[in-house]
């Protein structure tokens, strides 16, 4: 467990629940896929930032924080719940998003206006236009408090390392154990707590990233850094080694939030075998990698592989046009 004292904001579902997905197995062969419903954390229709939006909101009121600020691609799923979460804690909040594919007013950009946050778009460099913003609510008398894109640092990180403490619970109560688990790694955040609290516990699965558009260079210095920085704020004498980190960045296409051909089939396939719906930007890139990584025996059919499902469901709805037949 981590320590008690960490400020923490109980906002979402937890411990989320473990779906076997028997019939995905069958199709693809094995290994036996089991899937962490990240998806059902609660706030504003769920999602892995929940976890961390914990204790960054947490550390955001121990310092009396009164505006939330923070960044993202247009159809970003932790600005939808960072949104929510300075809903519940009665704080304002600025959503700094990218402008690229998927502008429609649909999926996570409509919750974003829904949920009452201002919303600015930017071509240029988010953390400058974040950093300005809150200069300026500086000068105004308020207390604004920078979130950096997905809750990326240390104190996010707290999120996913306390999830492979649940992890650890549910699966002795189950009496299965996991070999493998697979996560969307985008920014690091998701990952980097994975990594971190697979030391504090000392488990010996393996912890696979699949790029969503970053370079396998690129991600594992967010990784690293997001868990060293994680380790640091809790104390503990842990060292990160890139060579540690299993990365894969040849699934994410021509780049983040751009649709592949496999992505789409990924998407289809599961939501046709289980019922179950992946995003087009984070998951449906992360099990098309995971379909593949079976393909070549990278995870073997013997193996208990579960698939962390980060959420973010409502961008399936900017991207209806890749799923039209």
């Amino acid at each position: 467990m981590l320590p008690a004292d960490l400020p923490r904001v109980s906002i979402a579902h937890l411990p989320t629940p473990i779906d076997e997905l028997p019939r995905l197995s069958r199709e693809l062969g094995g290994p036996r896929l089991f899937a962490k419903r990240d998806d059902c954390t609660g706030l504003a229709m769920g999602g892995n930032k929940t976890r961390k939006l914990e204790f960054l909101l947490g550390d955001a009121l121990e310092r009396g924080a009164d505006t939330l600020i923070t960044e993202g691609g247009v159809q970003s799923n932790h600005c939808r719940q960072t949104a929510a979460a300075a809903n519940h804690a009665g704080l304002g909040c600025v959503l700094v998003l990218s402008e690229g594919f998927a502008n429609e007013l649909t999926g996570n950009l409509f919750l974003d206006h829904l949920l009452g946050a201002r919303v600015v778009t930017t071509t240029g460099a988010r953390a400058d236009v974040m950093n300005e913003i809150a200069a300026d609510l500086r000068r105004e008398g308020k207390r604004p408090y920078v979130i950096p894109t997905g809750g990326s640092n240390g104190v996010g990180a707290m999120g996913y390392a306390q999830c492979m403490v649940e992890l650890a619970e549910q699966s002795e109560a189950m009496g299965e154990h996991f070999d493998v688990i697979v996560t969307a790694s985008g920014s690091g955040g998701t990952q980097g707590g994975l990594v971190l609290g697979k030391k504090l516990i000392e488990s010996p699965a393996r912890i696979v990233g699949i790029s969503d558009g970053e370079t396998r260079a690129e991600l594992a210095e967010m990784v690293l850094r997001v868990a060293r920085d994680g380790a640091a704020l809790l104390g503990a004498d842990l060292a990160f080694r890139d060579e540690e980190l299993e990365i894969y960045d040849q699934y994410y296409g021509p780049g983040y939030g751009v649709p592949t051909s496999q992505m789409v089939a990924a998407v289809r396939q599961v939501a046709r075998c289980e019922g179950l719906l992946l995003d087009p930007v984070y998951n449906g890139k992360a099990m098309s990698g995971l379909i593949d990584l079976v393909a070549r025996g990278q995870i073997a059919a013997d193996q208990n592989v579960l698939f962390l499902h980060t959420g973010g469901t409502p961008a399936l709805f900017a991207y209806r046009e890749s799923f039209t037949p």
